[in-house]
């Protein structure tokens, strides 16, 4: 007689648990991430967790700067275990994460330009 088959887990927590290694959240270089940080590869082969999919996938994607919201949404991961995988990737120099606000703009404030235009487009609606 053949053990009895357990249900699929329908939410995939099983899942996530492999791929984080059962970690809940990211440490180190990721604990700053949130949805708007932009991440993007580093180019060339740089040595790092190269057996899991999911980060091989995250490296492809991130040829070009992606915020952490896209590449979320791209792979259907949640964001906590999405930024699992990132520090893991952070921490082996396969990717690197960027302010989505340049540095030398950040401290300026908003553009008043800008705002007007937008103003005054918002206006005319």
């Amino acid at each position: 007689m053949s053990a009895p088959r357990r249900p699929a887990d329908p939410s995939g927590l099983e899942r996530y648990y492999v791929l984080t290694g059962g970690r809940s959240g990211p440490g180190g270089s990721a604990a700053g991430l949130d949805v708007a940080t932009l991440v993007v590869s580093r180019p060339g082969p740089v040595p790092g967790p190269q057996h899991e999919h999911e980060h091989e996938e995250i490296v492809r994607r991130c040829r070009e700067p992606l915020s952490v919201a896209e590449l979320g949404a791209h792979l259907g991961l949640p964001f906590n275990i999405l930024a699992v995988l990132l520090s893991d990737l952070l921490d082996a120099g396969r990717v690197e994460a960027r302010d989505p606000v340049p540095a030398h703009v950040a401290g300026r404030g908003p553009d008043l330009a800008l705002l007007e235009e937008v103003l005054s487009g918002l206006e005319r609606l």
